[in-house]
């Protein structure tokens, strides 16, 4: 009997811990991915901080959306590819296609941004000026809130 309990602890142990990997790869799955472009040092400021302006372009699967954060300065986006949803805080949902263009102000919440497409994926093109010295040009909200 002790060995039938330990076995089966142990097979409950597999299932669960196989269950949550694939839930961790399928969330991981749907996230965005981002790729750097370009990053030029500029003469602006940021805060009263030498600036940057990195160009990155964020590809997201269908049905792929981002956790709400925040960026460390102005993002001007263009979208190039599919369909995007897109919320700052303070504005109304936005369905963007391609062509369409969106502004975040500097530390504003990136409440929304999403591919409702089931099928196709979107890209973006996103524009960051940032301060030289960030470390992140994404700061998870969850992040922000454990830090206050």
């Amino acid at each position: 009997m002790k060995h039938s309990t330990i076995l089966f602890v142990i097979v409950l142990f597999i299932a669960f811990n196989s269950t949550a990997q694939a839930q961790k790869k399928s969330t991981m799955a749907k996230m965005p991915s981002t790729k750097i472009i370009s990053a030029v040092d500029v003469e602006e400021e940021i805060d009263g901080q030498s600036a940057r302006v990195s160009t990155v372009e964020v590809t997201l699967q269908p049905k792929a959306e981002s956790m709400p954060h925040r960026h460390p300065g102005p993002v001007y986006g263009y979208v190039l590819e599919g369909t995007y949803e897109f919320k700052v805080e303070g504005q109304p949902l936005r369905t963007l296609h391609p062509g369409d263009t969106f502004y975040e102000p500097l530390m504003a919440l990136h409440e929304v941004g999403t591919n409702p497409s089931s099928n196709s994926i979107t890209r973006v093109l996103a524009i960051v000026t940032h301060p030289r010295s960030a470390k992140n040009l994404v700061i998870l909200e969850k992040a922000m809130e454990m830090a206050e």
